[in-house]
C-alpha cells in the first residue's frame, strides 16, 4: 500500500508539474506574441457595455504601434492622472500630432473624464484591444493572483491548441484529398491506354487468323 502511495504522489506531482510548466510557456509565449507584460485584462465596469460586458477577459496587442490609433479603436492605457488605474475605452479625437495625444471615451459615458479619458499620450499606452472572451473573468474575480491569471492562461492556452489542431486536421484532410485525386489521375492514365492496347492487340491477331487459311489455300495451288 505504501508503495502505491508512493507512485501516486510521484505521479500527482509530475501532472502539477507538467502544468506548471504549461502555463510558464503558455504565459510567456503570450507576452511575446502580444507584446506587452500582461496581455489580458478582466473588464471590471459597465462604461463600454454593450461591446465590453463587466468581467468580458480582454486580449491586448502591445504590438499595435501608438501611431496607428485612430478614432473609434478601443484601447487600454494608464490613467493620465497619477497612472493609479488600467482603462479600456473607444479613441474618440486625436487632439494633437506633435506629441501625439488623443482623447478617449467609455461607450455609455456622456462625456470624456478630464485626467482619465485625456490627455493620453505614448507613455499612458499599453496596447489595442484585439480579441474578447466573453465573462471568463467572472469566475477569475472568485480567486485572488495568481490563481486568476493562471486560469485566463490555462482557457487562452486551450483555445490556442484547440484552434491549432483544428487547422492541422484541415490541413491532413485537404492533403488526404490532394493525394486521392493524383492517385485517380494517375490510374486513368495508365490503365485506359494499356486497355486500348490489349484490345487492338486482340483485334490484330483475330485478322491475322482468318487471313491464314487463304495463303495456306493459295499455297497448294
Amino acid at each position: 500500500m505504501k508503495l502505491n502511495k508512493k507512485i501516486m504522489s510521484k505521479g500527482i506531482l509530475k501532472d502539477i508539474l507538467i502544468v506548471a510548466i504549461g502555463v510558464v510557456v503558455i504565459w510567456v509565449g503570450l507576452q511575446v506574441a502580444f507584446g506587452t507584460q500582461n496581455p489580458f485584462y478582466v473588464v471590471a465596469s459597465g462604461s463600454m457595455i454593450p461591446v465590453l460586458q463587466v468581467y468580458d477577459v480582454l486580449i491586448v496587442q502591445g504590438h499595435e504601434p501608438f501611431e496607428d490609433i485612430k478614432v473609434g479603436d478601443i484601447i487600454v492605457f494608464n490613467r493620465p492622472s497619477g497612472h493609479d488605474r488600467v482603462i479600456v475605452h473607444r479613441v474618440a479625437a486625436i487632439i494633437d500630432d506633435e506629441p501625439k495625444t488623443i482623447r478617449t471615451k467609455g461607450d455609455t459615458n456622456p462625456a470624456s473624464i478630464p485626467g482619465t479619458d485625456y490627455p493620453i499620450t505614448k507613455e499612458e499606452y499599453i496596447g489595442k484591444v484585439a480579441y474578447t472572451i466573453p465573462q471568463v473573468g467572472y469566475i477569475t474575480q472568485l480567486l485572488k493572483p495568481p490563481m486568476n491569471y493562471i486560469i485566463i492562461v490555462i482557457v487562452i492556452g486551450v483555445m490556442v491548441v484547440k484552434q491549432m489542431s483544428k487547422k492541422k486536421n484541415e490541413k491532413e484532410s485537404s492533403l488526404q484529398n490532394s493525394f486521392n485525386q493524383n492517385d485517380s489521375q494517375i490510374e486513368s492514365s495508365v490503365n485506359i491506354p494499356e486497355l486500348d492496347k490489349l484490345e487492338k492487340d486482340n483485334v490484330y491477331s483475330k485478322h491475322e487468323e482468318s487471313k491464314l487459311p487463304e495463303e495456306e489455300s493459295k499455297d497448294q495451288k
